[in-house]
């Protein structure tokens, strides 16, 4: 039986195409990958495309973008000279490297300009003061996020676990204040 013939994986198929344009993803992306992750064994392109009924060029695309966050790899199958593909199947592994990649890509080109606007603000007597204030806290506020998330990233995977299952009882061992910035 294919796999998209079980109505619960296909229900999971297509709430994550449509979850991924939520998050940004295309949704041919988010189903090549919730494919793959289902699957039990390497696929070839040909057959993605003809489970999810999407154009070749569409699977090819996706399967490019999906290799770049490395949650996807190509592998080889013995006997078979086409390409198959795998998902990531390690939750924490895909989510470090979803994380990683979008930093690259989002938060780090962010931080570069906030931070020149910020030097260039500094000596910019013609500037606002509130626009100063505001690009260089936004640029303060960036760095932070992009240092935490350098300092997290360097943690063993069982601290992580243990740090996402402490919740929001972390919190009583950080001193608090009256300030939320």
């Amino acid at each position: 039986m294919p796999l998209l013939d079980h109505p619960d994986a296909k229900a999971f198929l297509l709430h994550w195409g449509e979850m991924g344009t939520q998050w940004g993803v295309n949704r041919s992306v988010s189903q090549v990958h919730a494919l793959l992750y289902l699957s039990d064994h390497p696929l070839p392109a040909d057959e993605i495309v003809d489970q999810l009924g999407l154009a070749r060029s569409n699977v090819s695309t996706a399967l490019k973008e999906l290799q770049s966050y490395a949650i996807v790899r190509r592998v080889h199958v013995e006997g078979d000279r086409r390409d198959h593909f795998v998902a990531e199947t390690d939750l924490w592994e895909m989510l470090t490297r979803i994380a990683a990649e979008r930093k690259r890509r989002e938060i780090d080109p962010t931080i570069a300009l906030l931070n020149d606007l910020a030097q260039r603000l500094a000596k910019d007597e013609s500037c606002p003061p509130h626009v100063r204030e505001r690009i260089t806290r936004m640029h303060e506020f960036m760095s932070t996020l992009g240092n935490w998330y350098e300092q997290v990233n360097k943690l063993p995977k069982s601290t992580l676990i243990a740090l996402m299952k402490l919740g929001n009882k972390i919190a009583r061992f950080i001193p608090t204040g009256k300030s939320k910035d």
